[in-house]
């Protein structure tokens, strides 16, 4: 009994020592290209904003702050086009929806506004800006906890990108969000390390092409 305990007290300090090291790694390799402020704020054409709780047909804090960041970035000229990806997967939760509509209501051309349907988790949105949308530059639109992980999977699947901080006040949860991101951020890893496909990609979208957005969904 004592062997196998020192053998999974053994795993268990390896499996914490990964996860300090590949978290440590991705702060490290990332960090320069995150931004707080638009001074010397580099242009891209695209802006992917990454979806996050809905209270009943509004954005919650986390989502509204990443929605108020991505327009003040296109009303700038900072970049051109957003990518917003998110959950639409059930009625009563539709993330999608909540964010395109903000967005127009709030002076984005919907010309401008593309639509991921399938951006369940980071890697997925990630993934699926590269292979369907084919994006091969962009700016990633979060709080500043997330960018980190996602900076690294845009580079990791070759899409050159900076982050751009959507912090703005305080968040209820922000320590558990943010000790669940170092956990979050390990499996990431793993997903890029075994090139992970997401289980929706679908039809390809030409980001330069027409928007995807309709008008015709359910507001």
């Amino acid at each position: 009994m004592k062997k196998y305990l020192k053998i999974a007290f053994y795993v268990i300090v390896i499996v914490v020592i990964a996860i300090i090291g590949v978290n440590s790694t991705v702060k490290n390799s990332t960090k320069k290209h995150i931004y707080y402020s638009l001074k010397k704020f580099p242009k891209n054409d695209v802006g992917i904003i990454f979806g996050a709780g809905i209270k009943g047909n509004e954005p919650g804090k986390y989502l509204k702050d990443r929605l108020d960041a991505g327009i003040l970035l296109y009303k700038s000229h900072r970049i051109n086009k957003i990518l917003l990806s998110g959950d639409n997967g059930r009625d009563e939760y539709d993330e999608l929806t909540v964010m395109k509509n903000y967005c127009a209501r709030n002076g984005v051309d919907t010309t401008k506004i593309f639509i991921d349907y399938a951006g369940f988790d980071t890697y997925s949105t990630m993934y699926r800006a590269k292979h369907i949308f084919n994006i091969k530059r962009a700016t990633l639109i979060t709080q500043e906890y997330h960018l980190n992980r996602a900076l690294y999977i845009g580079q990791e699947l070759g899409i050159k990108s900076v982050g751009y901080s959507a912090n703005k006040g305080e968040y209820p949860g922000y320590k558990y969000v943010r000790f669940r991101e170092v956990l979050s951020t390990f499996k990431s890893f793993l997903d890029v390390f075994r090139n992970r496909e997401p289980r929706f990609l679908g039809n390809k979208i030409n980001i330069n092409g027409e928007s995807n957005y309709s008008k015709e969904d359910k507001r």
